[in-house]
């Protein structure tokens, strides 16, 4: 079965999720934007979010964190919870 870890940052807006990305595209560390701004308890860890399966997390995660690069910042993916930032850090089949 596919695992994946991951982090994220969770923020409240559309705006304030691409600000973040632009930020991080330009030298800002992730770890450190997310323990500033993410809204999720994660945010203390630099946005981790562990390793996890497909189907542990929300449908949204999954289609980008099963599918999509390893090692860039994808986003804004739109949840229930708001809007995040994700990076894969590691995915394996």
């Amino acid at each position: 079965m596919a695992r994946a870890r991951a982090r994220h940052i969770l923020v409240e807006t559309e705006e304030a999720c691409l600000r973040l990305k632009t930020q991080i595209e330009a030298g800002a560390d992730f770890g450190e934007m997310a323990a500033k701004h993410s809204k999720c308890p994660s945010g203390r860890q630099g946005g981790d979010l562990g390793e996890f399966s497909q189907g542990q997390m929300v449908p949204e995660f999954d289609k980008v964190v099963f599918n999509d690069e390893v090692g860039k910042v994808h986003g804004p993916v739109r949840t229930q919870f708001g809007y995040h930032l994700l990076e894969i850090v590691s995915r394996t089949a």
